[in-house]
């Protein structure tokens, strides 16, 4: 018979004494041996496959757990929705383990609520940004009346239930890895990422749960998620949600010639730029494609002028005068309402503020700012508000009903939460999202990639590919 095998937690791993090699053959991968220290190691994130293997079969004591189970009460409980209900029952289904995929506005984060009442573990909450910790800590705190730590921008508070960005999880892993029974990851398509995957994987969490509205990451990285939470349990679309739960939409292309000036230069710029490219054989399909890009750039005794051509075709086609206009025209026919503005750049933000005298939000407004100009922007002091891409996830702006998309990137998950914005429901409201698009310029192609998504499914719009 073996020796008792203790587990114990260091820095982000599992340490395992007393293994001899019939148990260690017996846990396969799960274990590999440490020489250094005459011991095995597991990865933390195998804690209860590990506990699984083990139970039974070998006697073991656990020094490695130091989470415990809570005693909570909601103050106020609200009947869930139907597919709410049904993500929660999937969720405990899959051992408490998986990714629960709603659209923005669908009330995710009740989800999650009602999981951590259901695991009555210490757990951990990991948000992208600083603002979404505040909004999930105080929202918990209301719902839940016990306090609830907040760690990032500043705060180092460790409660039984906390709320961290993911940049501070990085930090608190190997250190508190094992205070934590319960992982819950919002807008959990920004854990495969390797520095944010390492937080997930240095926690001993059995029980996890992944909140997001797109899984799916254009380098394949969301398949990784099976491995860090658990597969999806449950997805719901938008176009399922609308008009019952979700603010009715309409989303509307607009294309917007240039003015025959800007059209020249943009015209002469991006023949500069292309033929640059072409004489060189890149492919900007290839993943390393910007990154040869500009490397050839680099090493051109032209390349400074090409990569000047490249921005400034890019800066015609994502803030034309012909733009600005539309948008001065569409703020007039919907004067009143709640409008957010997005840009693909701070540069494009900040000319639309200056032309227009609107507030303006972008990564580089300070948080105290920050939050008085979302709470002017909520209570109607101040109706439009001009960003890049700070409110593109996770910032809760229920007021809004008027969206303009004057830049933005390819990417499918930047205009579903975009639209996401302005679909918190309210009586008789009826959102829309407005796209314009310099005609005849390479921004058509870039439309019709970032509108693949059944949230944009119906519209037809013929947009020849540039």
């Amino acid at each position: 018979m073996p020796s008792v095998i203790t587990i114990r937690f260091d820095q982000g791993t599992l340490v395992l004494e007393g293994v001899d090699d019939a148990v260690a053959q017996a846990l396969g991968d799960l274990v590999v041996a440490d020489e250094r220290i005459r011991a095995h190691r597991a990865s933390a994130h195998d804690y209860a496959a590990l506990l699984r293997a083990l139970h039974g079969r070998y006697e073991y004591r656990d020094e490695a757990k130091a989470y415990g189970e809570l005693l909570l009460n909601e103050r106020a409980p609200m009947a869930m929705r139907p597919y709410q209900r049904a993500a929660l029952e999937a969720w405990e289904m899959a051992k408490r383990r998986g990714v629960v995929v709603l659209p923005t506005g669908a009330g995710k984060t009740y989800v999650a609520l009602r999981a951590i009442l259901s695991a009555a573990r210490s757990a951990l909450i990991l948000v992208p940004t600083i603002d979404l910790v505040q909004q999930w800590a105080t929202d918990l705190e209301q719902r839940l009346d016990q306090p609830i730590g907040r760690y990032g921008g500043g705060d180092r508070d460790l409660q039984d239930i906390t709320v961290a960005t993911y940049d501070s999880g990085i930090l608190i892993m190997p250190s508190k890895g094992n205070r934590f029974g319960l992982l819950v990851c919002d807008e959990c398509h920004h854990l495969p990422a390797p520095a944010t995957a390492a937080a997930a994987m240095a926690c001993i969490a059995p029980f996890r749960l992944g909140l997001t509205a797109t899984p799916e990451r254009t380098d394949g990285g969301h398949h990784a998620l099976d491995g860090l939470l658990g597969s999806i349990v449950h997805r719901v679309d938008i176009t399922e949600l609308e008009g019952n739960y979700l603010a009715n939409y309409q989303a509307e292309v607009l294309e917007v010639p240039l003015d025959e000036d800007e059209a020249q230069i943009y015209q002469e710029n991006r023949e500069r730029y292309l033929s640059f490219v072409r004489g060189r054989g890149l492919d900007f399909s290839r993943p390393d494609g910007w990154q040869r890009f500009i490397a050839e750039a680099a090493r051109a005794p032209d390349g400074r002028d090409v990569l000047r051509a490249y921005r400034e075709q890019k800066r015609i086609s994502r803030a034309s005068r012909a733009k600005l206009r539309m948008v001065w025209e569409l703020l007039r026919d919907h004067a009143g309402e709640r409008c957010i503005i997005f840009t693909d750049d701070n540069a494009t933000a900040y000319a639309i503020g200056r032309a227009m005298v609107l507030p303006v939000l972008t990564h580089h407004t300070k948080g105290a700012e920050r939050k008085k100009l979302l709470d002017a922007f909520r209570s109607g002091e101040l109706p439009v508000m001009a960003t890049s891409r700070v409110l593109n996830e996770g910032v809760d702006v229920p007021e809004a009903t008027l969206g303009i998309v004057v830049s933005g990137t390819g990417s499918v998950r930047e205009h579903v939460q975009r639209l996401g914005r302005i679909l918190r429901p309210r009586d008789g409201k009826v959102a829309v999202l407005y796209e314009l698009v310099s005609a005849g310029t390479g921004e058509a192609y870039t439309s019709q990639r970032r509108r693949e998504h059944t949230a944009f499914g119906e519209l037809e719009i013929d947009l020849e590919q540039a």
